[in-house]
């Protein structure tokens, strides 16, 4: 069990992990930028450390900074709540080098769940149930209706990350 652990969000996520935190007898450390001095999760938290500017490029999302306000305080974790950094797999990695342990899914997961093809291959790696559907680029709306056609209708086409511009995914 850990003694401390920093919460690397804020608002209302971060609240949740705190008061989690608290009930398991776990001292916290809130990160803020000056947009959040004043923040309930600043106030909650044991600790707070200031990590920069109003925006979160330049805070929340600036893995190095977190890393510091671990060393400074002393925690031995980061929970990275939702959004920001639970979202990057290089996160992980870099806590790990500096001895300080992610509350979090594993880097594969994170890079899987980034790209809409890549997740729904991982779930259905898992046995979870998807949505019928086609898991490659589409190169042309010609392909767009043939695949349709395919499937059955009503479809939805969505955009997915990780295309480069190439085609629709």
């Amino acid at each position: 069990m850990f003694s401390k652990i920093l919460v690397a969000n804020r608002g209302e996520i971060a609240c949740r992990v705190i008061k989690t935190a608290r009930r398991m007898g776990i001292r916290t450390v809130a990160v803020y930028s000056d947009a959040d001095r004043d923040a309930l999760h600043v106030e909650m938290a044991d600790e707070a450390v200031h990590i920069g500017p109003a925006a979160a490029a330049e805070s929340y999302l600036v893995a190095d900074k977190i890393i510091a306000a671990c060393k400074q305080t002393g925690a031995e974790a980061v929970h990275p709540g939702y959004g920001f950094l639970s979202e990057r797999a290089s996160f992980p990695a870099a806590l790990a080098k500096e001895g300080i342990v992610w509350i979090g899914p594993n880097p594969r997961a994170i890079e899987a769940m980034g790209d809409k093809i890549e997740s729904k291959k991982f779930a259905n790696e898992a046995s979870v149930s998807t949505v019928p559907g086609y898991l490659g680029v589409i190169e042309s709306a010609d392909q767009a209706v043939e695949i349709a056609e395919d499937i059955g209708y009503p479809v939805m086409i969505k955009a997915s990350a990780g295309g480069g511009g190439k085609g629709m995914r």
